[in-house]
């Protein structure tokens, strides 16, 4: 997924969100199994292209991708599997494209280590940070190949080659990739649970929409709750134990523009309090109070299933009440987050970027509230919700943001939610105190991630 467009660039007038669309009746079995069936090929396909593919030997067949869809025509997977092209070609891509983003992730973390690192001078980075750039000059590099790139652009690489020792950097480069990418592994895929389509591979009508299958010729139908007709690529999520599907529609939808959202707001996000901003004001108040009583009805059935499981085969119901819990906490975020961005009216919004899940600890109750925690989903809410108002949305550096005065900057602990300064004497409620040195680390422009306006839709549609 590509980095998104401050204010600082070009403001799009429309912006990509998801709207989704839900089965009327249970899908029959016989109709789902040939869902099913196209799903689990679509995978294989995946899975294909993820082992033959993302290799440092295939790097020059990833942009713009054309030869891998030559290639994997000509492959014979698709005859052998017998799927539609309208459903291979879309695997193909859509494996390509989780190729090139654990590229870009590799890249980008080879960047941040190149800044860090003080045994390098600036020639070296800068020649570093060539090599990175050019695609032709990165893949030369890891197969150990010849640098054959554009007369200009080989030019500017000489010029730069003659300051550096090339070959202790090259290797540096090629040590850095097998310890942050290979190391990883091949993507793989095991799920079997959805598959994107194309436009010509269904149509709208009878209150419903038709789905193409793997038979020739052959449509299965599938009523749906709404009469909204879209022209555009859609993702096909299926749940077989509910014998229902339901349909991610990628669409445009214009940014609005407010001539009084002019503030500039440091917020900190919690577990408890979804959202406190630099001023003291409280959104989500009652976030802990949906996820603790969820978390604890989940570890009730965990409890329930495990001691009764031969009498308790089926989780229809569980997996029923489950989704309703999630619905019930995503729509209470939701309301929260437009009931901020209403009444803080920012131009600005700086949060602290958040750090990556932890192992548990003793206390399985909190170990497995924290689990369930909907941070990624509130992330990816402000973010959607900030591009469609038009306000920028930075992430700021957020180590030791919590146990730092915003008043002197100097160290202080945190008791019972009440962070007090050991310097100045300074008390504040914690999350107050985050969201202001977010606040006031955004202005001096600590800056880790600048987001606004996407050009791009959501991951698959989210």
């Amino acid at each position: 997924m590509s980095l998104w467009k401050g204010k600082a660039g070009m403001q799009p007038e429309t912006t990509c969100r998801t709207v989704r669309q839900y089965s009327r009746e249970p899908v029959c079995r016989e109709d789902m199994e040939k869902l099913l069936e196209i799903a689990a090929d679509y995978g294989r396909v995946k899975n294909y292209v993820y082992a033959r593919y993302s290799g440092v030997g295939s790097l020059s067949k990833l942009w713009p991708g054309y030869t891998v869809q030559n290639e994997m025509t000509s492959c014979g997977l698709r005859s052998q599997l017998g799927l539609p092209s309208v459903y291979f070609y879309l695997a193909v891509f859509d494996a390509l494209g989780d190729i090139k983003g654990q590229w870009t992730r590799t890249k980008s973390k080879l960047l941040e280590l190149i800044a860090a690192n003080g045994n390098f001078t600036e020639e070296e980075k800068h020649y570093l940070r060539f090599l990175l750039k050019v695609n032709n000059a990165f893949e030369a590099v890891l197969n150990q190949r010849p640098m054959e790139l554009q007369k200009g652009i080989q030019k500017q690489h000489d010029e730069l080659a003659r300051q550096v020792d090339q070959e202790r950097l090259r290797r540096y480069l090629c040590r850095q990739v097998r310890r942050y990418h290979l190391k990883n592994g091949k993507p793989h895929t095991e799920s079997a649970d959805g598959f994107s389509i194309a436009e010509r591979a269904y149509r709208y009508g009878d209150h419903g929409i038709y789905l193409s299958v793997k038979e020739k010729r052959k449509r299965i139908f599938v009523p749906l709750t709404d009469n909204n007709q879209y022209g555009s690529q859609l993702y096909i999520s299926l749940y077989p134990e509910e014998s229902r599907i339901e349909i991610k529609v990628p669409v445009n939808v214009a940014v609005r523009k407010h001539e009084d959202y002019e503030g500039v707001v440091g917020a900190a996000l919690g577990m408890y309090v979804m959202l406190t901003t630099d001023s003291g004001h409280r959104y989500g108040e009652s976030l802990g109070k949906y996820q603790t009583e969820y978390a604890a009805w989940v570890r009730e059935q965990a409890r329930i299933y495990s001691r009764s499981r031969k009498d308790n085969p089926g989780r229809k119901k569980y997996r029923t009440k489950k989704r309703r819990y999630e619905e019930q906490l995503h729509s209470y975020i939701n309301r929260e987050l437009n009931r901020f961005l209403r009444e803080e009216k920012p131009g600005t919004v700086y949060i602290p970027k958040l750090p990556g899940p932890r192992g548990g600890g003793r206390n399985k109750k909190i170990n497995q509230s924290v689990s369930m925690w909907q941070r990624g989903y509130i992330r990816g809410r402000l973010v959607q919700k900030c591009m469609e108002q038009s306000v920028e949305l930075a992430e700021i550096l957020g180590k030791g943001i919590s146990a730092e005065c915003s008043c002197c900057g100097g160290a202080g602990e945190k008791k019972e939610g009440i962070f007090c300064c050991r310097d100045c004497g300074y008390t504040a409620e914690e999350k107050v105190n985050t969201a202001r040195n977010a606040l006031k680390r955004g202005v001096e422009g600590k800056i880790i991630r600048q987001t606004g306006h996407r050009d791009n839709c959501p991951d698959k549609f989210r």
